[in-house]
């Protein structure tokens, strides 16, 4: 019996990494240095999918931390699910305070070099240069809306190739940094330069803005006005509020509702026309 026991516990753990979204069996992936400056190398962890169709599209992930601290692996289980759908999935590893002393100009300038990076190199890496998204939590959530709304912060990367992307995955993002907002201490007179809210403009991209209602770092109110003005633009801005749920509610850890935002997300996707079609289709 209690052979029978441990035989039944172990398949029981081997079946739940099988099905982890953590497992990366049969996912094909690759780290590349995207930037280096001064010291410090920058690289993005890049899941190629499986699918055997070229000109695929891609997600970039921007972790959270508040510009302070944060890791790729927050977005790990994102990358890996929606490779498995057909996407090259990318997760981004730029500066941070507590890292390397940096500010959220230096992270803001991180981000738009990754996007000019995975797009130069589009073909090696079967993807469509035309069809990256942008996509980030809190902080994270803010770099990827900064690559579509705020000027300049380019660095020495290419200027002939636009960071913009072609649609924006928001979760519980960081998107009025002025006093009312968040970052507006560490930003002061200069947050006009990066506050995605105060750098709106015709032509954003169609934006999927997630965020629970008991958030405490973004008022529902600033994420409806964010939509209200958008949509003055002509942009297409959907926001779903997750009724009781805090900051971070989206990660992996709260599978549950974690499984909503994906398929939430998934929905948005479709109904943009960029969720990859199979190959027999």
């Amino acid at each position: 019996m209690k052979y029978k026991t441990q035989s039944l516990l172990f398949i029981f753990i081997f079946t739940a990494i099988l099905l982890s979204p953590y497992s990366s069996s049969g996912q094909s992936h690759v780290e590349e240095t995207y930037k280096i400056v001064g010291n410090d190398t920058l690289k993005m962890d890049i899941y190629l999918s499986d699918e055997q169709k070229k000109d695929k599209p891609a997600i970039v992930f921007f972790f959270g931390g508040g510009w302070v601290s944060g890791s790729w692996d927050q977005f790990r289980p994102h990358a890996l699910h929606f490779s498995q759908k057909g996407f090259v999935t990318i997760l981004v590893d730029y500066r941070v305070s507590s890292r390397q002393k940096t500010s959220p100009f230096d992270a803001i300038e991180d981000a738009k070099a990754a996007m000019k990076y995975v797009k130069k190199n589009a073909e090696r890496l079967g993807l469509d240069s035309a069809k990256v998204i942008a996509s980030g939590g809190s902080a994270g959530g803010h770099l990827a809306a900064a690559t579509a709304t705020i000027q300049g912060f380019e660095g020495l990367e290419d200027r002939k190739i636009s960071s913009k992307p072609i649609a924006l995955l928001l979760y519980n993002p960081v998107i009025d940094n002025g006093p009312a907002g968040y970052g507006y201490d560490r930003l002061a007179d200069r947050y006009k330069e990066v506050s995605p809210l105060h750098n709106l403009n015709k032509g954003v991209p169609p934006t999927l803005f997630l965020l629970g209602t008991k958030d405490q770092l973004i008022p529902v109110a600033t994420a409806k006005y964010y939509k209200t003005a958008m949509e003055k633009l002509g942009s297409y801005c959907e926001l779903i509020l997750y009724e009781g749920q805090p900051h971070g509610f989206f990660n992996f850890k709260n599978r549950e509702i974690y499984d909503q935002t994906i398929m939430e997300t998934e929905a948005f996707l479709k109904k943009i026309e960029l969720f990859p079609k199979s190959v027999s289709d």
